[in-house]
């Protein structure tokens, strides 16, 4: 593919005060990332400049008001200036509101990029919702805020490491209202997007199982009625579509079961119930040097009308700021976004 065809993609900076832009100035350092896409910092002039400087980097900057300005030159980052944030006042590795409404600025630009069509697709660094909620955003995280600046009604939240993909009946909620969201209607319309999802990587029939919400998916009723009640039709109203279902299962032994290559995707029920097992194989922390060393997985907003590819991880304050911040999962985010949107196009 020729450069002019590589796909355009937005990269928010995130909360400029965590460890967002650093990591997106160490990912566009790199060889792979700029063979597979054009990429464009959507953020603040300064913070990168900040970062450049706090890595010593060599890269260029060169500073744009709109996607068409760009040049993609050897050695150069683009960075989409908002211009809504001094580097040099803004306090780093911390909370707070200035940081939250820049953040939330990245967002709301890069929808409007991708709605217009400049941009092919978006991938997100990390965002603080302690300092989001501190600027009065109502909403408690990226993939909502997409999903009400998109219009979007039907949507999921897919985690895919590089062992296990889990996509996400229900998200940011307090697990007391989990059993309420888990209705029929709702694990139907998550199980469909596990097969789009699973369209786009290009798997033409995924193997989908379901997790069931109670332990040992309920055991016929014994542990509660969520599974005969609403998930065991709605795997049921799948099968009758043609899509290969399975479960619900119980998740205890499930996720390693998909693990293991029997499944390609596993619909959660709840935010925890999907998130431990793909960052705990994704994870790793070195006790000896006090540090993590993986951070492998990445985030896919699946039902928006656009591609969005996220890390799998958060703003990282206690290593913010000091030149250490592991960017692997932002090179995966790019990678498979690249790769989904070069496959849309053939």
């Amino acid at each position: 593919m020729t450069a002019a065809r590589l796909p355009l993609l937005g990269i928010t900076m995130g909360d400029p005060a965590g460890v967002g832009p650093e990591i997106s100035v160490k990912a566009l350092a790199t060889p792979e990332v700029t063979s597979a896409c054009r990429p464009v910092v959507i953020g603040d002039r300064s913070v990168i400049e900040a970062a450049l400087g706090l890595l010593r980097s060599r890269l260029r900057l060169h500073v744009v008001s709109k996607p068409a300005e760009c040049r993609f030159e050897p050695g150069t980052i683009e960075c989409l200036d908002l211009a809504n944030v001094d580097a040099a006042a803004l306090p780093r590795a911390q909370v707070s509101a200035e940081a939250g409404r820049a953040a939330y600025a990245y967002i709301e630009s890069a929808v409007r990029l991708c709605q217009s069509g400049e941009i092919d697709g978006m991938v997100t660094a990390p965002v603080n919702k302690e300092a989001l909620a501190a600027a009065g955003v109502q909403h408690s995280g990226h993939t909502e805020i997409l999903a009400k600046l998109s219009g979007t009604k039907d949507f999921a939240m897919l985690l895919m490491g590089r062992e296990l993909k889990v996509i996400h009946v229900t998200t940011h909620v307090a697990l007391r209202r989990v059993p309420d969201l888990c209705t029929e209607d709702r694990v139907l319309r998550v199980i469909r997007l596990a097969q789009q999802a699973m369209n786009g990587l290009g798997v033409a029939r995924p193997r989908i199982a379901v997790c069931g919400l109670n332990p040992h998916a309920g055991e016929d009723g014994l542990f509660g009625d969520e599974e005969k009640t609403q998930i065991i039709p709605a795997a049921e109203a799948a099968r009758r579509e043609g899509l290969d279902v399975h479960g619900p299962l119980p998740a205890d032994t499930l996720f390693s079961r998909a693990r293991g290559g029997e499944f390609d995707i596993v619909v959660a029920m709840y935010h925890d119930q999907g998130h431990v097992p793909v960052k705990t194989l994704g994870f790793t922390y070195d006790e000896a040097r006090g540090q993590w060393t993986g951070l492998s997985g990445v985030n896919v907003t699946v039902g928006l009308p656009f591609l969005r590819v996220s890390v799998d991880h958060g703003t990282a304050f206690d290593r913010a700021w000091k030149g250490i911040a592991n960017p692997e999962s932002m090179l995966e985010a790019i990678d498979v976004a690249a790769r989904m949107l070069t496959a849309r196009s053939r």
